[in-house]
């Protein structure tokens, strides 16, 4: 029997929770490492698999994977120079399709062969894709003629987590999924409580633990209380996301579990959007049209004079304004890669994020953006900068207002959205791939939305994680993914849940 804990991790993305628990694998007294992981996007598989190869090594990540990223190279092909660790990489994360025909007859024996290896002692992972359940996912289907709920696949794929739970046994599982589980409806009834019913029934049967409640975790308890704000556990972002947590009814039986198992941080600026990306490089944004330096300085500092003379602004946000009217800096707009950031003001986030063999800021690359959106974002942060808070749509001048002909609506309040400096940042999601409006930066002076980095930072992904694909692509699992930081402290949990 081995002496290790194998994971198992499905839906996984680019790898966010399966990133957490194989970190934390290296830290607990029981070694745990992902046997196998599944994803069935093309450009998130890359991602997932290069971490599985980077992991191969056990005495680090190789020299040529710095080489090639301080040097702003494309990635090799490591199956040429490294055949023997991209196999294994190959072997543990694999492009599948879930639900699909042949899928779980082809992973079955990697299962049983996990299970008698470790002696039962296994752990399954991951969320199925949430766009059904999601409060937005929800919205837009309710505009789709003859959408059925019922006939939308999604709200089941979590039954093929539960037919692996069934082959797989293993001593613990986490489930992760967004908030809207909670009130999605399917034939007239809560889909989650059909979830959770198949969750305990799986199996030998489970015993559904909640991660944040007090008292006495081995009773029935409220959906809600499966709900895990991640601000509140030292992440840079308010995620708010179910995480179930199950334990086989055999090891529950050893147990007496009293809660919270997770616990929170200390209350702190530590975990602000200014704390996590305030000394990463500073970048101009770009111009969809005519970029260089010279056009974009000409576009930034007539909006800033331009607001600083309407008599409609609120006065107290002129200073801010005027300062950017005079500013002549900011010329830097690498496409590559930037000099690397300064050090993260929260010692633990440092020692998570930071990789000092890295000698660059990996995929901090700005976007380009219109005219018009360079005055709506130069405004909306320097309105954030002054009162403390995002303006809504209806606190932008007149010149500002976007030509939308149901902007008065009020569905669109929100249309742009800066991220408060002094506080967490709004949960990052994969809308950040369209168009970055919900996601600007809190310096007025850079007058953008955020990078990949940025963004990857406040997911808490370590800087040394290469997100592979076109740029949209890497804002999307950025935005799709678990935040490593949390799933490495519910990691540890899980680990001395089970041993």
């Amino acid at each position: 029997m081995s002496s290790k804990i194998e994971i198992v991790d499905l839906f996984a993305g680019p790898g966010g929770l399966g990133e957490g628990f194989s970190a934390a694998g290296g830290e607990t007294t029981t070694p745990m490492s992902i046997r196998l992981s599944v994803e069935k996007d093309d450009f998130a598989i890359q991602t997932l698999r290069l971490r599985a190869f980077l992991r191969s090594f056990e005495g680090g990540f190789p020299a040529a994977y710095y080489e090639t990223l301080n040097h702003s190279r494309s990635l090799p092909d490591w199956a040429l120079s490294y055949p023997a660790n991209w196999k294994v990489a190959v072997e543990e994360a694999q492009q599948l399709e879930l639900g699909t025909a042949g899928v779980f007859e082809h992973i079955a024996p990697i299962l049983d062969s996990a299970r008698e290896r470790c002696g039962g002692r296994t752990v399954l992972i991951g969320g199925p894709p949430c766009q059904a359940y999601s409060l937005a996912g929800r919205s837009r289907n309710a505009g789709k003629k003859d959408y059925v709920a019922e006939s939308d696949g999604r709200h089941f794929l979590y039954r093929e987590y539960v037919a692996i739970l069934d082959r797989l046994k293993p001593a613990a599982f986490v489930m992760e999924n967004v908030k809207g589980m909670l009130s999605s409806h399917v034939h007239g009834g809560p889909i989650f409580e059909r979830v959770f019913e198949d969750l305990r029934s799986a199996g030998d049967g489970y015993v559904l633990i909640p991660l944040t409640a007090e008292g006495d975790l081995l009773v029935d308890r409220k959906a809600k209380e499966f709900v895990v704000r991640a601000e509140e556990h030292g992440v840079p972002q308010a995620r708010h996301r179910v995480f179930i947590v199950g334990l086989r009814s055999d090891v529950a039986k050893e147990r007496k579990l009293t809660g919270p198992l997770l616990v929170k941080s200390e209350p702190s600026q530590s975990n602000s959007v200014i704390a996590v990306i305030g000394g990463m490089p500073k970048l101009r944004s770009g111009l969809s049209k005519n970029d260089a330096t010279t056009n974009w300085q000409e576009a930034v500092t007539d909006w800033a004079a331009k607001l600083a003379a309407d008599s409609t602004l609120p006065r107290s946000v002129i200073p801010a304004l005027r300062h950017i009217s005079k500013l002549n800096v900011l010329g830097s707009r690498p496409r590559i890669s930037a000099d690397v950031a300064m050090p993260i003001s929260s010692k633990v986030l440092a020692d998570w994020l930071e990789d000092p063999r890295l000698k660059v800021s990996v995929q901090h690359e700005t976007r380009g953006h219109i005219k018009g959106d360079l005055g709506r974002y130069l405004y909306a942060a320097a309105f954030a900068h002054t009162y403390g808070y995002s303006p809504k749509l209806n606190e932008f001048p007149a010149i500002l207002q976007p030509n939308h002909a149901n902007r008065e609506s009020g569905a669109f309040a929100d249309r742009f959205r800066v991220q408060l400096a002094d506080s967490p940042s709004t949960t990052v999601t994969s809308h950040i791939s369209k168009d970055g409006h919900y996601f600007i930066h809190p310096d007025p002076e850079q007058c953008r939305s955020l990078t990949v980095r940025e963004a990857a930072r406040l997911q808490t992904f370590p800087d040394n994680y290469y997100f592979c694909g076109p740029r949209t692509e890497q804002y999307k699992q950025v935005g799709n993914a678990v935040p490593c930081f949390l799933a490495k402290q519910i990691a540890h949990i899980v680990h001395d849940l089970i041993t």
